[in-house]
């Protein structure tokens, strides 16, 4: 192990978590520098603390001046992954967030909830939605307005019935909660006055949860949220060129904002993305987007539903998945290995797959990568709100058409129940009118007047393993009743042409009619567990 003198142990301090040890965190305040030491260190024989001593300590701009050698003159694009940042993009709508979110590879985000969070609050006595300038600027700007408006109103009216009808439909009283005495379920009215009030809390929770996922659906695209992004900066330079080529002015308007706010932190990392680099990537997107257009078909039509689009016969998804999963314990190449995974019996792959997936304790218990080797495509149909929470899975690749009202809308099922259909159908029909004469003038930001509950095209390609993560979260019972019909038909699907496959997909859930109440229930006991 290397030693320092006290002079030197003395300037490491605060840049490193220890001078002594092995492993060591790298805690130098320049995201720059951290990223220009990790890239050094691999052309170097000395330890890093060393390469910190001789070659940065006194030196503020050593980091950056590296990186505009780098990036600037070499177009070493993977060391802009050295870099770091976490940021919050607050107050943009739901069509601006997917586009941020559309970037899947390099960034992490979380988003504001429509579950448990409530959006029909006021900014200066107005509903907060984006008002896109141009068109504010169009003879359409008051009918946008009022179509926003009246869904908010509807949102906001529409609470107290839907609270009421969720939990008449699933009273507390026929509920049940472990006992913190004894450790059984009982009945609500058999709790302790101390188990009472955490049953209480836990089924408010819940119902409040189920009375928002049930009214989101009349939410515009417009609806303001905030999303927090954690991510390196090769992506940043990334998302930030995608932006500044945008059609709509207010996602040009977060390219910028970001560029500007990322500027003391990883601004090195992506100072292409608004120089001739960036220009030219955004000319290439721009001419590759008008080439394709022009050759595309137009036929709209269809209605909610899952398609499987594409797929690898049974038996070749069968052979390609025994023999990736020989592979990793095997010395003989792919192509011997494979020739003799044919050579065996449809029955003994089989039981081999059957054995595997009983090994899953449960749904965090992930199957092996080889499964990585089987694919589908799924063309689906599904309510733009479903959508925005299958968008969040980073592990596939999702193509997706413009959000509009031409495909229909979901009305769900509780809120027929809680006799708020007529409204709710209301607000459709209106924003079908308005987004039918946004469409003719300006189609990229007639979506903006869309509802979360219209149908809405896109597709999803992922392999077997993403497959089995999708669909075992996505139906579990404490999910939306919208993403759950959909993984459960995907699950379907992947039943019929892949049988022998299919049950390493072992945890899909058939959910629930008051989805969040298990969850809450559990996360209440450890908190008064810890008490």
């Amino acid at each position: 192990m290397e030693r320092f003198t006290r002079e030197e142990r003395r300037v490491l301090r605060g840049h490193f978590s220890n001078h002594d040890r092995p492993v060591f965190v790298i805690t130098t305040p320049s995201q720059a520098d951290r990223g220009a030491l990790m890239s050094r260190y691999s052309r170097t024989s000395k330890s890093m603390r060393r390469v910190f001593l001789d070659e940065f300590a006194g030196d503020s701009s050593r980091g950056a001046r590296f990186y505009e050698r780098v990036l600037g003159e070499y177009g070493d694009d993977s060391v802009a992954e050295l870099g770091e940042a976490q940021v919050a993009v607050e107050g943009i709508s739901n069509i601006a967030v997917k586009k941020i979110q559309d970037r899947r590879i390099g960034l992490s985000f979380l988003e504001k909830s429509t579950r448990y969070v409530r959006w029909d609050q006021k900014d200066g006595g107005r509903y907060r939605f984006y008002r896109d300038p141009d068109i504010m600027g169009s003879p359409m700007a008051a009918e946008y307005e009022d179509a926003c408006d009246a869904d908010f109103e509807a949102y906001s009216e529409l609470f107290g019935p839907v609270m009421e009808h969720v939990t008449a439909s699933d009273p507390i009283e026929q509920t049940s909660f472990r006992s913190s005495e004894t450790g059984r379920s009982r009945k609500y009215g058999r709790l302790s006055e101390r188990d009472a009030r955490a049953a209480e809390s836990a089924y408010k929770r819940a119902s409040t949860a189920k009375a928002l996922d049930l009214l989101r659906g009349l939410l515009p695209a417009s609806a303001l949220t905030n999303v927090g992004i954690t991510g390196n900066g090769r992506a940043f330079e990334y998302l930030i060129t995608v932006l500044l080529g945008s059609g709509l002015e207010e996602e040009r308007e977060t390219g910028r904002r970001l560029r500007a706010e990322m500027q003391d932190s990883i601004g090195p990392f992506i100072k292409r993305s608004d120089g001739p680099h960036g220009d030219a990537a955004r000319k290439y997107m721009s001419a590759a987007s008008r080439l394709c257009r022009k050759k595309a078909p137009s036929a709209p039509g269809g209605r909610e539903g899952v398609r499987l689009a594409s797929w690898r016969p049974e038996g070749e998804a069968l052979d390609a998945a025994v023999s990736s999963l020989l592979y990793e314990h095997s010395d003989a190449p792919y192509e011997e290995i494979e020739r003799r995974v044919r050579a065996m019996g449809r029955g003994e792959k089989s039981r081999m797959v059957s054995e595997l997936a009983a090994l899953r304790g449960n749904r965090r218990h992930r199957p092996p990568r080889a499964l990585e080797s089987v694919w589908y495509s799924f063309d689906i149909v599904s309510d733009f709100g479903a959508f925005r929470d299958l968008h969040r899975h980073r592990v596939l690749t999702m193509h997706r058409q413009l959000l509009g009202s031409d495909l229909g809308y979901c009305v769900p099922r509780g809120i027929k129940e809680a006799g708020a259909e007529k409204r709710f159908r209301e607000c459709m029909r209106n924003t079908a009118s308005v987004h039918a004469r946004l469409k003719k003038r300006m189609p990229e930001q007639a979506q903006y007047v869309v509802n979360l509950a219209f149908n809405y095209r896109y597709m999803i390609r992922m392999n077997l393993r993403e497959a089995v993560h999708l669909v075992e979260l996505r139906t579990s019972q404490q999910g939306h009743e919208d993403y759950r019909r959909v993984a459960a038909a995907m699950h379907a699907h992947i039943r019929r042409v892949h049988p022998s496959l299919a049950p390493v997909i072992r945890f899909a859930g058939s959910g629930a009619r008051l989805g969040r109440l298990e969850s809450e229930k559990g996360a209440e006991y450890k908190r008064r567990a810890r008490r």
